[in-house]
């Protein structure tokens, strides 16, 4: 038996699967103390099932991600170490930046020092800011730490009590600005991250659940929860990608379909094409910014069944933020969940309430209840609608959608868009019908992200770094390093040896005959050229298992909440 478990901004949900169909299903409160929440969906879907009986535990979150959309993070101080290259006016990160001199260059070797006094001046004026977390990211750290060990050993003398997070931990590869907006999220997430995963543990402890636990990343693979602490922002889309492959498990192989998960807090929009979920070429953006993080193509717009409804003057407007749940559930104010209770699109929360908070918006303007609610419903309409075509925009120019349109001998969109997600039976058949597309909502919707995270398929990874002048290479995720054993090493002996580390690492997690085939995410070759002869390469390769679900999902009978 496997669980998936989905922690939302609003509510927590949970699904045990046996042998493909659902055994029973979960919708509990996401509450402030989020070990009582986790415990509650445990005891309700593990009634009569023995804890020796789980075999493992997936866990999908978009906590981090409601933070992220609604800015709601801990500011964060950079220190960046940038060498020689693009003008210091181009790293503004709408936060305090403090950049200092000092150079690792490409091969790792150290050709100006830092100095003492700007690293001074820098902790200085960042504790003066009232800065408690700090993000330290030098250019090639990832191929020589020494500068960001030594400033980071001179923050813990000086504030000990600061959370540094450092770019070589964050992310092993080039492209510096993207480094840099990795590290500064891991450190602005990791603090509720640490809290989330140590909630889920302790839950899984008290009912004393030993089996393997992962948590799902932003491109629809897995990794050990214990493993993602030091590494946080790997699941900063985590949600995202869970309602994706909740969807992919729940309609037929091979449908091509855009997917709306409307939440309580967020959006998540997503694309299916011919039953795989479409994977962002260029990595994750967040807040405006690239990062380094491998993400399927969606994104997190801050509107959902329980964001804020405000009028200003004559003018309803919808806000990009939550305060509670909905007033016809006891909240503080009006949400479109109450639009779509006073329009008697769902069953949830007081009729009378509902009606309050709409009038409470359309009495001083002389609107009455109904047309409230069906502005409001307009403006959530028009809101997810408009970044749905704004993604077709993005979605258009990847390389797997371009392939896929070549295999359809014509230029064309996706006609079904499919919702899922506790408020999506109220608003899809508006939003499809604004796309000119077929509205479906398949069985389990309401807990689709809980679905996507039990069937996902166990992933792991390997990172190999290849120096053939020096004749070593290294093994990240192992803390490996080695001899090269051949004089003409190249990129294609890198990959064959990064695969036989991938089945070792494998075969310690126990999860070797369910890998199947493995993906190449990360292949880069820098020639080393001296005297106009080259002497040798720089080789980095990355190998994953490959991603995807691990069976669909069967009609089965439903145990669940009704």
């Amino acid at each position: 038996m496997y669980i998936g478990l989905d922690v939302g901004g609003t509510c927590t949900d949970a699904v045990l699967l046996e042998k493909g169909q659902v055994r029973a299903w979960a919708k509990v409160t996401t509450r402030e103390d989020l070990l009582t929440s986790l415990l509650e969906a445990f005891d309700k879907i593990m009634k009569g099932v023995p804890a020796d009986l789980i075999e493992r535990v997936v866990l999908s979150t978009t906590v981090i991600t409601n933070l992220i959309a609604e800015k709601k993070y801990d500011p964060v101080g950079l220190i960046l170490i940038p060498g020689p290259g693009m003008e210091h006016s181009h790293y503004n990160y709408k936060t305090e930046t403090c950049i200092l001199n000092g150079v690792i260059d490409y091969r790792g070797r150290e050709t100006v020092p830092l100095s003492d006094q700007e690293i001074d001046s820098a902790l200085a004026r960042l504790s003066s800011l009232k800065y408690k977390k700090v993000a330290l990211v030098g250019k090639f750290s990832l191929r020589n730490n020494k500068h960001e060990k030594e400033i980071y050993g001179k923050i813990q003398k000086a504030n000990p009590d600061w959370q540094v997070d450092m770019g070589h931990q964050v992310a092993g590869q080039l492209n510096y600005p993207r480094r840099i907006m990795s590290s500064l999220l891991t450190c602005a997430t990791r603090d509720k991250y640490h809290f989330f995963a140590q909630s889920v543990l302790t839950a899984l402890d008290n009912r004393g659940i030993k089996c393997p636990v992962y948590i799902l990343k932003a491109d629809g693979g897995t990794m050990p929860l214990k493993t993602s602490l030091a590494t946080p922002v790997e699941t900063i889309f985590s949600g995202p990608a869970a309602s994706i492959l909740g969807v992919q498990a729940l309609i037929p192989p091979g449908e091509t379909a855009v997917v709306v998960d409307i939440g309580g807090t967020t959006s998540d929009l997503a694309l299916i094409l011919s039953g795989q979920p479409l994977l962002s070429s260029k990595g994750a953006a967040l807040d405006g910014y690239m990062t380094h993080i491998r993400a399927l193509s969606v994104k997190s717009v801050p509107v959902g069944g329980d964001s804020v409804i405000e009028r200003v003057g004559k003018e309803i407007i919808l806000l990009s933020e939550r305060l509670g749940p909905p007033y016809c559930m006891g909240g503080p104010m009006p949400t479109p969940t109450d639009a779509l209770k006073v329009l008697g699109l769902t069953k949830l929360g007081d009729a009378k309430r509902a009606q309050e908070a709409m009038k409470m918006l359309g009495d001083p303007i002389g609107i009455e209840t109904w047309e409230v609610a069906a502005r409001i419903m307009l403006l959530v309409n028009k809101a997810i609608t408009s970044e749905i075509t704004k993604m077709f925009e993005k979605w258009e120019q990847e390389p797997s959608y371009r392939v896929w349109e070549v295999l359809q001998k014509k230029k064309v969109r996706p006609n079904t868009v499919v919702g899922v997600g506790g408020a999506a039976s109220g608003f899809l058949t508006q939003i499809a019908a604004a796309l000119d597309c077929y509205p479906v909502i398949p069985p389990y919707a309401r807990i689709a992200n809980a679905i996507g995270a039990a069937v996902a398929r166990p992933t792991l990874q390997i990172s190999l770094r290849a120096d053939t002048e020096q004749g070593t290479y290294s093994i990240l995720e192992e803390g490996f390093q080695g001899p090269i054993e051949t004089a003409t090493f190249d990129e294609d002996q890198a990959l064959d040896l990064a695969k036989k580390w991938l089945w070792k690492r494998a075969e310690k997690y126990g999860v070797k005959e369910e890998l199947g085939e493995v993906e190449i995410t990360r292949k880069e070759v820098f020639n080393m050229v001296r005297d106009w002869v080259s002497c040798g390469k720089l080789i980095n390769v990355s190998v994953q298992t490959r991603r995807g679900i691990l069976h669909y999902i069967g009609t089965g009978v439903e145990q669940g909440e009704k």
